[in-house]
């Protein structure tokens, strides 16, 4: 499976630019992403967050977000 990983932080200022992704800020707070939190996406959307003992599913994006999160992190899925 392909990922990329990205902090908090940037996911947040994803969610901020674009209303669309289908999250809000206050989502990820609720299930624990912190700016300095570590997440990663994979190409369908899926966000894991990494925690003490592995990575948990929190959530998804939506629409067109593969560039978005290329150009927000300037990595590839890897």
């Amino acid at each position: 499976m392909h990922f990329i990983e990205m902090t908090g932080k940037t996911l947040y200022d994803l969610v901020e630019d674009d209303e669309s992704i289908g999250l809000t800020a206050e989502q990820l707070a609720q299930v624990g992403v912190a700016e300095q939190s570590i997440v990663r996406i994979n190409p369908q959307g899926d966000i894991e967050l990494r925690r003490r003992g592995g990575w948990d599913v929190i959530g998804g994006l939506l629409g067109e977000f593969e560039e978005r999160v290329q150009h927000a992190t300037g990595l590839d899925w890897a």
